[in-house]
């Protein structure tokens, strides 16, 4: 009789592996450039998947980017940011101040500076004197709107006249990137199914770009990095889950929280001056920010806390804003077609994983937004300029039931509570 016996072998069927991250997100593009194909085809809406609608949607997408990354290290070091549009409003002005006085990098280094500072005087409260987060932020947006509107009389009156607006702050130079732009619009041109639609959404991904759009579609994976890669990441995202364990090791928990909000905030700030030096306004004006931190906030959310997420949920909330600035009703009109595509796929889904009662819901939430699609001709303008903010609640109500946030975000923490 041998001492080792063997092993079964397994009667069940063989569990298929799971796709890799970004394999599971390419696919999900795929199919997302394929409804809208169908959707361009039966609809004859070619602004859907438009160059142009895409330079847009990449425009839009950049502030609310920014102030979901914001957003992103702050709540991994355990502090919920609110104040993420109060900071983006300081970010705003003083980008437009150092801008006229010194040109677009600098307009870049002020919207940090004073995002930052939005973010310190969050951190001193929320940190160092336990002010509840969601009271600090509400109070950090308050106090950035009246500091920018006494800041505005008090510098640009002078100028222009109008405490409202600054002077015209210089843009950075646009640039194409060469074979690929000139390419992608002659495909776009021949109008051929799926390939013209992915040709128009990649050409306006590579034409008229500017430094800062590089620079923020970048730190993305860099933010990736340093918080999931490095000792400094991994000891701030520990105090963001159980500040006690971090404190036991070694960790200065205050100093890494000061460090997220500082960054958070000078993200928000670089948000605020990606509005002032955005090609069709290149100067501050009041009340510009439009509730985008709040909208990043979202995008955060519906990302799950993890960078590449929040670069989805950014591109969504600024495809639907681009597309609703550039074509109207009739083109958000399309997108109830397009959402009816993507509520019928996901039934699908689920019933392949024999899931019948979100396949049901799924499929009767295609059937209502299809009845509504079939009775009406066009969406009011009035209302779909509220598009972006009706897709935030829809997908956050969807994803909802997923996310995951850091353990212990948004609590009060006190140095030595483990002793």
């Amino acid at each position: 009789m041998t001492a080792v016996a063997e092993r079964k072998a397994p009667t069940g069927p063989l569990r298929g592996r799971r796709l890799p991250g970004w394999a599971r997100s390419a696919l999900v593009v795929a199919i997302g450039i394929a409804i809208l194909a169908v959707t361009v085809t039966l609809t004859g809406q070619v602004q859907l998947t438009s160059s142009g609608t895409a330079q847009a949607a990449v425009r839009l997408l950049l502030p609310i980017l920014l102030a979901g990354l914001g957003g992103l290290w702050s709540e991994r070091a355990g502090v919920v940011n609110i104040g993420l549009e109060g900071m983006m409003i300081l970010g705003t002005w003083g980008a437009a101040w150092a801008g006229y006085q010194w040109g677009p990098w600098a307009a870049l280094l002020g919207g940090i500076v004073f995002g930052a500072l939005g973010g310190l005087l969050h951190a001193v409260a929320t940190v160092t004197f336990a002010v509840n987060h969601i009271v600090s932020g509400v109070a950090i947006t308050l106090l950035g709107l009246g500091v920018t509107k006494y800041l505005a009389s008090l510098v640009f009156v002078p100028i222009t006249s109008n405490p409202r607006e600054s002077p015209r702050v210089e843009g950075f130079t646009e640039f194409s990137i060469p074979g690929l732009s000139q390419g992608a619009a002659a495909l776009e041109d021949q109008q051929r199914v799926v390939v013209s639609d992915v040709a128009g959404l990649l050409g306006g991904l590579v034409t008229d770009l500017t430094p800062l759009v590089v620079i923020g579609f970048a730190l993305v994976p860099i933010s990736y990095y340093l918080l999931w890669h490095t000792r400094f990441g991994l000891r701030l995202r520990s105090c963001g889950e159980n500040p006690v364990a971090a404190e036991s090791l070694g960790v200065n928990v205050y100093r890494y929280k000061y460090f997220g909000v500082l960054i958070s905030g000078g993200l928000a700030g670089l948000g605020g001056a990606a509005l002032v030096l955005n090609p069709g306004q290149l100067g501050y004006l009041e009340g510009q920010t439009g509730g985008r931190g709040y909208i990043g906030l979202a995008a955060m959310i519906f990302g799950n806390w993890r960078p590449a997420g929040l670069l989805a949920g950014s591109a969504l909330f600024g495809y639907v804003d681009g597309l609703q600035l550039r074509a109207g009703g009739e083109a958000v009109h399309a997108l109830l077609y397009t959402a009816t595509l993507i509520a019928v796929v996901v039934a699908v889904y689920w019933v392949a994983r024999r899931a019948w009662v979100p396949a049901a819901v799924a499929l009767g939430a295609g059937v209502v937004v299809y009845a509504v699609y079939w009775s009406i001709d066009t969406v009011p303008r009035e209302f779909a300029s509220y598009a972006p903010q009706l897709v935030t609640l829809v997908v956050l109500a969807v994803a909802a039931q997923y996310l995951r946030p850091p353990a212990t975000a948004g609590e009060e923490y006190r140095r030595g509570e483990g002793d």
